[in-house]
């Protein structure tokens, strides 16, 4: 009986040690997949979400102070409106 209890501890250690070397594996495989993958879009000239969201308030502004110049020409240019000759 003591070497059944042996032979089932041996199967049993085997498992545990199978499993930490696939645990591991397998985290180097995400980390090796992730640098890869940021690697990837280094190369694509990507923009951050912050920088995208910088440009566009930028491009919102600029489009806001355009309709001011605009309504203040139309203004100039209406009858009876400020106009140079």
């Amino acid at each position: 009986m003591q070497t059944r209890n042996k032979v089932l501890d041996d199967l049993s250690q085997l498992m545990t040690n199978a499993m930490g070397v696939a645990q591991g594996a397998r985290a180097e495989a995400e980390t090796a997949m992730k640098s890869l993958i940021d690697r990837w879009l280094a190369d694509r000239d990507f923009v951050t979400r912050e920088e995208f969201d910088a440009v566009r308030a930028m491009a919102q502004k600029a489009r806001e102070e355009n309709e001011a110049l605009k309504a203040r020409i139309d203004a100039m240019e209406a009858p009876g409106g400020q106009s140079r000759p």
